[in-house]
């Protein structure tokens, strides 16, 4: 498994080994003993699963401290731009967004730590994503920042009069009023 590390601390992109016969293919898409060779050593517990059409922009959402979440994304069909923004206070990152796709065809897969606030966009008819938590969810913990914030300049790779984005991400705040209790430790 290749792991390319970003200019972002922490975001991680990997890349499996791909596999493929006559039959078909095959390749491990994650491997405790990999990530903690690399020093990653999140403990994962719930795996949530979504199946999206063109133009769907989800995000831009975290989960405050002590719920914060890492994750690890990866897409089962379909093609999206998976977005992180480092929202870590002090960090040399703070209030980038970071954008890579993501597809069932490259299989990379993106780790996003804690501090991340994390969205996607679907750029194929329809795309099924996938990604590792390691805490669980926790409603009072949701936070988010809106979608279009200009500060961020995201090119979520969708026109505008084809974005589908639920009532609920079309309300979050900006970056500059977001709720935000993480902190850049080295």
């Amino acid at each position: 498994m290749a792991i390319i590390k970003t200019a972002f601390p922490g975001l991680v992109i990997f890349e499996p080994i791909v596999l493929k016969d006559s039959r078909g293919y095959f390749f491990e898409s994650y491997s405790e003993r990999v990530f903690h060779a690399e020093g990653i050593n999140d403990r994962f517990v719930q795996d949530n699963q979504s199946k999206s059409s063109y133009g769907v922009i989800r995000g831009l959402h975290y989960q405050l401290n002590p719920h914060a979440q890492t994750k690890l994304v990866r897409v089962l069909s379909g093609k999206i731009m998976d977005v992180a923004v480092d929202i870590r206070t002090g960090s040399p990152t703070y209030g980038k967004a970071f954008s890579l796709e993501l597809s069932a065809e490259n299989n990379k897969q993106l780790l996003i730590p804690k501090g991340f606030a994390h969205g996607f966009s679907v750029l194929s008819e329809t795309a099924e994503v996938i990604y590792k938590c390691d805490e669980f969810y926790h409603k009072d913990s949701e936070a988010g920042i809106i979608y279009n914030d200009a500060a961020l300049n995201i090119d979520w790779q969708i026109p505008a009069g084809k974005a589908i984005i639920s009532e609920k991400d079309q309300q979050q705040p900006l970056l500059l009023n977001c709720k935000n209790n993480f902190v850049f430790e080295q």
